[in-house]
């Protein structure tokens, strides 16, 4: 079956930037201790929360920059180069809780309800792939390719469910030099993506035509 370059691109952007695996280390983590026995729960209601987000930013996002009398040109330059910082990360930073800031993990690790923060937001629906939704909604041409996007954000909440859910099993699997090759290759794919964006808001720009 033949499928569009632009779905497949959107897949691969969607998939990176939520990095299920890379959730699933850091998920690992958080859990460990004072969570450990919430683990279910806490998985299915911060990806519930996350997707539905996300699902708002895809449908909603281009609503929003009308409003502000931002061009999708100048946010597929902005949000290209958003997306390239993450990229960096991933490729030059280890996995786990690197991903949050010091505060952000005293907070997690406290006893008390993580699904919103920092599960939900910032480490599944984080600034990279609430841009991502956007943006590649925004690619899309006609409904069928909209609902194609819409559908693979649900499908890769069902895979970072998945991954929180036996990611003990993931980590042994793929040990820390595993789970840093996968962070790696997944940065080095969303750089090429995040310049493509970049050159996509460029070609579109007013003051270059």
């Amino acid at each position: 079956m033949h499928v569009p370059p632009n779905i497949l691109s959107a897949f691969v952007t969607l998939l990176v930037t939520i990095g299920p695996v890379e959730t699933a280390v850091v998920f690992a983590s958080l859990t460990a201790g004072v969570h450990h026995e919430q683990r279910g729960s806490l998985a299915r209601r911060s990806v519930l929360i996350a997707g539905l987000v996300l699902l708002l930013f895809a449908t909603g996002g281009a609503f929003v920059l009308s409003l502000l009398h931002v061009s999708l040109s100048a946010f597929r330059f902005a949000g290209g180069i958003l997306l390239f910082l993450q990229a960096l990360t991933l490729t030059f930073s280890s996995p786990g809780l690197s991903s949050l800031n010091s505060k952000e993990r005293e907070d997690a690790e406290r006893p008390g309800d993580i699904a919103v923060f920092p599960l939900a937001f910032p480490l599944i629906a984080g600034p990279g792939s609430l841009s991502a939704a956007v943006l590649v909604m925004g690619r899309t041409a006609g409904w069928i390719e909209g609902l194609s996007v819409l559908a693979m954000i649900l499908a890769c909440m069902l895979l970072t469910f998945g991954a929180m859910r036996v990611a003990e099993r993931l980590i042994a699997v793929l040990g820390a030099t595993g789970a840093d090759v996968v962070s790696r290759i997944s940065g080095v794919l969303l750089a090429g993506l995040a310049a493509q964006f970049v050159f996509d808001g460029l070609a579109s720009a007013p003051f270059l035509r």
